[in-house]
């Protein structure tokens, strides 16, 4: 496949439709957490490049700061999404993406390094949208941008509510087996001596 494309409306997708309406429906869709009316998501695409990754490409690394400002919008493929714990050598799957998700839409707002590392399952496309792409849109079409970046800060916002919810599970379990542990590792007093 041609991963030197142009414009997003050269993406091959299904008959009857371009790759740029599609694009515009995916990040309209309520899946996609944005909140942009399908008009909206209309002009936020004219901002985007396609981009092709074949399968097994990380096209995202955790922890790299070189190539943080853009984030993805999944047109087609599956995309697995992967952290490795302090306690593991080993990355943990977090999750699996499909067409319609966002990719690294932390490092269109900062400029921090990539949380998570993300890889092509199958051969994918997407249409990417990058830090300049947003600060040209904020120029031209603020509007727009603004319930763009309104969309993104509520997807992030609840993904940090969730990591919250996790968080304090995970401390109750550590509370429990740590009291479970004290219990087994504290001997019971020895039976009284009869005499």
């Amino acid at each position: 496949m041609n991963s030197k494309l142009q414009h997003i409306d050269q993406i091959p997708v299904g008959p009857g439709v371009s790759g740029a309406e599609l694009a515009a429906q995916l990040l309209s869709a309520p899946e996609a957490l944005t909140g942009l009316t399908l008009e909206d998501a209309r002009v936020v695409v004219r901002y985007m490049a396609p981009r092709f990754f074949s399968a097994n490409t990380t096209f995202i690394r955790e922890g790299d700061a070189g190539d943080s400002g853009f984030m993805a919008l999944l047109i087609d493929g599956d995309v697995v999404v992967e952290r490795v714990t302090l306690s593991r050598t080993e990355p943990v799957t977090i999750r699996v993406l499909g067409p319609g998700s966002l990719i690294g839409e932390i490092g269109l707002v900062d400029k921090e390094p990539r949380s998570a590392s993300c890889t092509a399952s199958t051969d994918v496309w997407c249409a990417i949208l990058t830090r300049e792409g947003i600060e040209s849109m904020i120029t031209h079409d603020p509007v727009v941008a603004a319930r763009l970046l309104l969309g993104i800060s509520v997807n992030i916002a609840e993904r940090l509510r969730d990591t919250n919810r996790q968080l304090k599970l995970y401390a109750r379990l550590a509370t429990a087996m740590r009291e479970e542990l004290a219990n087994v590792s504290t001997p019971a007093p020895p039976p009284p001596a009869d005499f």
